[in-house]
């Protein structure tokens, strides 16, 4: 173990790897030079680089920076590959990956769905899509903690109050003081239950149109309940979700497309995964 972490090693070591490079680097240098060719495609693509970073079209002399600085890069690049510095490096193997599958994600992304494959994917997720159920109501609060005792009697009473013919009394005077208003309209599921709790909005369901019930109960207390409007949970059409159905659409497209893609390339491939070795008998108990 001390031989190991000899700086001399490790001199040795990198000494071995700089001259293995530069013996390959000199071997490619006897062979006929490469071609190279900086195309003005090319050209044109690195001054729109500059320009966009720069707000400016590169100078002359900027120009033929950009043109030695490419050549060099290019270079550079077909040397590390030519001295297979690109194996066995996570890093490059990852990015390779992710171009590969920007490319076939660019192919999915160019395919517009048709309204027939918007509308049958609405209905294989209308779960998703599904506008939640809305409600209008009034409500009177009764306190358990001020009514302790009176809590059944004074609900009966006030229902009836509440349910005469013609009762048209300000209900910021009924039942007791309440942080919430009295009147409700045309809230969704969710706002409800983040207002009052699910066993609240579960109430709400069943409430019959158009009369006081009650007592109705919250995460506050009690209260009497007035249902005006009970619109129910729908699935809306494709017109009213279009751009949600077809970002959601694109999205699973993107996914299909890259499945297909590595079931083509893995027909190419015979794929052998070798099992990892049992550890020897003994060796937890040695610990």
């Amino acid at each position: 173990m001390t031989l190991l972490r000899s700086p001399s090693l490790h001199f040795f070591a990198l000494g071995i790897g700089v001259f293995v490079a530069a013996t390959a680097v000199e071997r490619r240098a006897a062979q006929a030079p490469a071609q190279l060719v900086v195309t003005q495609t090319r050209i044109d693509a690195l001054a729109a680089d500059f320009a966009a970073l720069n707000r400016r079209p590169p100078a002359p002399d900027e120009q033929a920076a950009l043109i030695r600085d490419y050549v060099r890069e290019e270079i550079a690049y077909r040397e590390a590959l030519a001295l297979g510095l690109d194996r066995d490096d996570s890093m490059i193997r990852n990015r390779l990956r992710e171009k590969i599958e920007f490319l076939f994600a660019d192919v999915a992304n160019k395919v517009e769905p048709t309204d027939a494959q918007l509308a049958a994917y609405l209905r294989q997720h209308a779960d998703v899509f599904q506008v939640e159920a809305r409600f209008s109501f009034d409500q009177v609060y009764l306190d358990p903690q001020r009514r302790s005792g009176t809590l059944a009697s004074d609900v009966a009473q006030l229902l009836v109050e509440l349910n005469a013919p013609g009762d048209a009394r300000d209900l910021s005077s009924a039942g007791d003081p309440f942080l919430l208003a009295q009147h409700f309209d045309d809230l969704g599921r969710s706002e409800v239950a983040s207002l009052f709790g699910e066993p609240f909005v579960g109430s709400l369901n069943d409430l019959p149109v158009g009369r006081w019930n009650g007592p109705i109960e919250s995460a506050y207390g009690a209260h009497l309940v007035r249902l005006r409007e009970r619109m129910p949970a729908r699935v809306p059409e494709l017109n009213e979700v279009r751009d949600a159905v077809r970002s959601e659409w694109m999205t699973a497209e993107r996914l299909r497309t890259r499945e297909r893609f590595y079931d083509g390339l893995l027909a190419r491939y015979a794929v052998t995964v070798e099992q990892p070795n049992a550890p020897p008998q003994g060796a937890a108990s040695a610990r």
